[in-house]
C-alpha cells in the first residue's frame, strides 16, 4: 500500500492508499488544504486536529450546498421531462385555418383583356415589320 505525503495547512502528513489512488488522494488533499490555509489565514496557527476538524466541516457545507443544488437540478431535470413525455404523448394540434384573399373576377378579366390587347399590339407590330423587311 503506497504512502502518500500530503500539504494540509502548511503540514505534512503520510497518508496511505490503495495502488492507483494516489491522484485521488492528492486532488481531496487539496480541497481540504484550500480550507486549511482559509483557517490559517483567518486565525493563525491552531492545533492540528482543530484545524483538520474546521477544514472538514467547511467542506462538508460546501458539499451539502452542492448536494442540495444537484438534488434541485434533478428535481427540475424530471419535472421537464416529465413535460417533455407529456409532449410526445399528445395529439397534434389542429392545422391552423389560413385564409388567402381571393382575387375578385372583375380584376381578372380586365388583366386577361389587357393580355389580349398587348398581344394583338404585337401581332401587329410583327406584322408590319415582315412586310418592310
Amino acid at each position: 500500500m503506497p504512502e502518500v505525503p500530503i500539504n494540509i495547512g502548511g503540514r505534512t502528513f503520510e497518508v496511505a492508499c490503495q495502488p492507483g489512488e494516489e491522484q485521488y488522494l492528492q486532488s481531496a488533499a487539496r480541497m481540504l488544504d484550500t480550507e486549511a490555509s482559509v483557517l490559517v489565514e483567518q486565525i493563525g496557527r491552531v492545533p492540528e486536529s482543530r484545524m483538520l476538524l474546521m477544514a472538514g466541516l467547511m467542506l462538508a457545507d460546501k458539499t451539502a450546498g452542492l448536494e442540495d443544488r444537484l438534488r434541485e437540478s434533478e428535481d427540475r431535470a424530471a419535472g421537464l421531462q416529465d413535460e417533455l413525455r407529456a409532449l410526445r404523448e399528445s395529439p397534434a394540434p389542429a392545422p391552423e385555418r389560413i385564409e388567402v384573399p381571393v382575387i375578385p373576377a372583375k380584376v381578372t378579366e380586365s388583366m386577361a383583356e389587357i393580355a389580349a390587347r398587348a398581344e394583338a399590339l404585337a401581332d401587329e407590330i410583327e406584322e408590319k415589320s415582315v412586310s418592310r423587311g
